[in-house]
């Protein structure tokens, strides 16, 4: 098994972590601008994402106009997963998350920043058309990650296979609790299910950049790291068997 990550990306502080980031996934979208369509992004929600997003914008609404309506026009993301049992514009849902922090800032079609039904009564159903909806626009491309608290990456609970596809979750206690802040710290109004791409779906991507930043998240990094193959209770362990990993730390996660 090859060596993992296979580019691993140190930086002092999540400030200069999101800058360079920001520019490689600027270069990213900039190719998006040759005749040929690339595979769309899959994105991420979290905090650990926010000032990522905040200096992506920064950085794109530096170019022309003609380069931004062009963007406009290519743009298709998929979002990994998204809470059962919202509103459509709930604001502490994940598609309220991507219009504040991406969509609106940039003038995104709502069309192109593609998530899963929050209002789907049948969760199973909704899942299955949101994989293949991702399978028709060609698979992720580019994908952006964070590393939960209890290894997750999306919404896969550990335990999770690698050929699981995009499917309804049940989240654990450490999930809830470690989303709780967008609930107003109350872990009992934060859904108890919801959608998400599979490992599967994830470990399809031509490239994936898995992002941890903060003193929180040191531990289940080194856990990460200390792995030499694949542990379904740690679900991001899977990340190991892919060829094309590139981890973004700070100096707090790898403290």
């Amino acid at each position: 098994m090859a060596r993992f990550p296979c580019r691993l990306q140190r930086h002092s502080s999540d400030t200069d972590l999101c800058a360079v980031l920001a520019a490689h996934l600027e270069r990213h979208l900039c190719s998006w601008q040759g005749p040929d369509p690339l595979k769309p992004l899959g994105l991420a929600t979290g905090r650990t994402m926010e000032p990522l997003y905040r200096t992506l914008v920064e950085r794109l609404l530096s170019w022309s106009a003609d380069e931004l309506e062009a963007l406009r026009a290519r743009w298709c993301s998929f979002n990994l997963d998204e809470y059962l049992g919202l509103s459509a514009d709930d604001p502490r849902g994940y598609r309220a998350y991507m219009t504040h922090h991406l969509a609106a800032p940039l003038g995104l079609p709502a069309s192109a920043v593609h998530l899963p039904d929050s209002t789907a009564a049948d969760g199973a159903v909704a899942a299955r058309r949101y994989g293949e909806q991702l399978s028709g626009c060609g698979g992720i491309g580019l994908q952006l990650l964070g590393l939960g608290s209890n290894g997750h990456v999306g919404f896969n609970e550990p335990p999770c296979p690698p050929d699981q596809h995009c499917h309804e979750v049940e989240l654990t206690p450490a999930t809830r609790q470690q989303n709780a802040v967008l609930f107003d710290g109350c872990v009992e109004a934060v859904p108890q299910r919801a959608i998400t791409l599979g490992l599967w779906e994830i470990l399809e991507a031509a490239e994936i950049h898995l992002v941890v930043t903060g003193a929180a998240k040191a531990g289940i990094l080194k856990r990460l790291l200390d792995l030499r193959e694949p542990d379904p209770a740690l679900p991001a362990s899977w990340l190991l068997t892919h060829p094309n990993v590139w981890l973004w730390c700070d100096a707090a996660a790898l403290a």
